[in-house]
């Protein structure tokens, strides 16, 4: 019987596949690339599709270039320059409110529109909870503009966000011109304008709220003390302090100048360094990392006493915490001579609160102090057993290759330039972006593959062949056809913000991603009935996956201010449904113009 209706079977098992996908996704039973990866097998057992078919979004174009991306970003956090910039809105945003909103959200949308949003948006996070602390802000009054703007910037350019990779992919199946890299710009940009002016016109709107972590506790978890020794004949001796603070970063603080052993106050940043100098600093994981790695630079207690260790294995570093009760509690680190009693120095210490001695080896320990340690792998398991120690693991720092910032820089300028300009297809040219970011050395391959969020790429791939299945089977014209039956004789604009509408509803629950890929070949099938260019409908499908900013859950940017911001859920509904409904408006009259020839202004009579 089924065998005589081959696609009404085909239409009936991906009914139950797509209600299956759609009740997974939306209660997160189980994880997004999980569910996708479950669709797709159920799309291939039950012959809605072949495995050729089915394995196509793990080749794809959006999976590609998703993957190269969050290696560019990696790149760029590792290079320092993704800090670099944050600094300067940080500096640029002043003492007023609306100034730094002003500034915040043209420069992080342009941040988010060439790495992944949310990255930028965890960069930007703790330098504006410093910057509303420091300068007596409320920090809700900053995040969610900045959270917003880094949405916003997605939709600057085509390979910002999954959606527009996804819905550029449906195009082309489709047999529809392509998008190229900037072809949504223009839309982008009144969006980016539209959403900075309506936080400005609204902020009084936005809660007041100081935000958690008002004290150090939150930004300075991981600055550690620790001292630094400038290597004669390397590249800092003879150099400025000020080079070099600018070379590894402001985030490094120092504290005091020794030389020849006696502290010297009269020296400034303008002064040179000379070999044999050692520098009483602060610096974060990251930095304090950086500076092991510096071959001009060196952390003095391995210079004293490195050779004297003895073992088995590569030196490395690792973190310890001094344990409630410890024998060592308030004995300093001289007196302990850690070199001989554990066959490990001590190379940085973060206490909670409290000061500490100026000379590291004369801090005396307490309770929870976290101390970072240099040794060899085979007497590192003897200081595990310790019960003096808690909590022996590797440090966490990531170096930054801040010297290779420009190299950073100039790669990613080529590659959007070979994709802007057509002279590699986009893939091959973020491809080729990312393999030149690890070859250079801006990041490790290490790195690298830890930067891709797995999840995402698998999810992406996993979603394409339901979009194929939902053409192949017919229920994408099926649907097309009811729809088109309401909306025959509506103008072009409603339609548009009807489909605007249903994705930005649907993303609430779902992944921009997913839900491009469900109703993307909807709006194309929709189209062809309205004999219209598919175009405007899936892009303004993208849109509204990507840009409703209705809920806290409709995107992980919102998540990551959530806590840190004190927000509630009614307070992003409160600014985000009119926001949303004036972006919808505004999506729909810029795809009108670009593909179907509206108007650029509104005009009246």
């Amino acid at each position: 019987m089924l065998a005589a209706y081959p696609l009404l079977w085909s239409q009936i098992a991906f009914g139950l596949i797509l209600a299956g996908a759609l009740y997974l996704f939306i209660t997160e039973k189980l994880r997004v690339d999980v569910t996708a990866m479950l669709v797709l097998l159920a799309l291939v057992l039950t012959g809605v599709l072949d495995s050729k078919q089915a394995l196509s979004g793990f080749a794809s174009e959006p999976a590609i270039i998703v993957a190269a991306v969050f290696v560019i970003s990696g790149a760029l956090a590792a290079t320092g320059v993704s800090e670099h910039i944050g600094a300067w809105i940080g500096r640029a945003g002043g003492r007023h409110e609306w100034r730094t909103i002003a500034v915040v959200m043209p420069v992080v949308a342009l941040l988010a529109a060439f790495t992944h949003h949310v990255m930028v948006t965890a960069m930007m996070l703790p330098l504006l909870l410093r910057h509303a602390r420091d300068r007596h802000m409320p920090a809700s009054r900053l995040l969610m503009p900045m959270s917003l703007a880094a949405s916003l910037g997605t939709t600057l350019t085509l390979v910002s966000a999954p959606a527009f990779l996804l819905a550029n992919d449906q195009l082309q199946r489709a047999g529809a011109e392509g998008l190229g890299i900037f072809s949504i710009t223009p839309i982008g940009v009144a969006l980016v304008l539209v959403g900075t002016a309506y936080m400005l016109a609204t902020r009084w709107l936005l809660p007041k709220r100081s935000g958690e972590g008002g004290d150090d506790d939150y930004l300075r978890l991981g600055r550690f003390r620790t001292e630094l020794l400038v290597v004669p004949g390397g590249q800092w001796a003879t150099r400025s302090l000020a080079d070099m603070q600018k070379a590894i970063g402001k985030s490094v603080q120092v504290l005091g100048w020794l030389r020849d052993g006696a502290s010297r106050t009269d020296l400034t940043a303008g002064s040179a360094l000379l070999g044999g100098d050692i520098l009483l600093i602060e610096a974060g994981a990251d930095e304090l990392m950086s500076l092991h790695d510096d071959p001009g630079l060196d952390l003095n207690a391995i210079v004293r006493y490195g050779d004297t260790l003895s073992g088995d294995g590569t030196p490395q570093l690792v973190q310890t915490v001094v344990a409630p009760g410890s024998e060592f509690i308030g004995r300093s680190i001289r007196e302990l001579d850690f070199s001989r009693q554990f066959h490990a120095v001590v190379v940085g210490l973060w206490r909670h609160a409290g000061q500490v001695a100026e000379r590291l080896s004369d801090a005396r320990l307490r309770e929870g102090d976290l101390l970072v340690l240099w040794g060899r792998p085979s007497r590192f398991a003897e200081l595990a057993t310790h019960h003096g120690f808690l909590l022996l693991a590797p440090f966490a720092g990531e170096a930054k290759r801040r010297l290779r910032a420009p190299l950073a820089l100039a790669i990613l300028g080529a590659t959007i330039l070979a994709a802007a300009t057509e002279w590699l297809p986009a893939p091959l040219a973020f491809l080729l972006g990312a393999v030149a970011m690890v070859a250079t050395r801006c990041i490790d391959i290490q790195q690298a593959y830890r930067e891709i969020d797995v999840r995402i790429f698998v999810m992406i791939a996993g979603v394409i062949p339901l979009g194929i299945a939902m053409e192949q089977t017919g229920t994408a014209d099926l649907l097309a056809t009811h729809l088109s039956g309401v909306v025959a004789h509506w103008p072009p604009l409603a339609v548009l913000l009807v489909m605007f509408t249903v994705a930005a509803l649907l993303t609430q629950v779902m992944s921009d991603a997913a839900t491009t890929a469900l109703l993307g070949p909807i709006a194309i099938a929709l189209a062809q009935v309205l004999d219209q260019p598919p175009t405007p409908y899936v892009v303004c499908t993208a849109l509204g996956a990507v840009v409703a900013f209705l809920t806290p859950i409709g995107h992980h940017g919102n998540l990551l201010i959530l806590g840190p911001g004190q927000y509630r859920f009614s307070d992003f509904t409160r600014i985000g449904l009119p926001l949303t409904v004036l972006i919808g408006l505004v999506s729909a009259w810029m795809a009108r113009w670009l593909w179907l020839g509206g108007p650029m202004l509104p005009h009246f009579g």
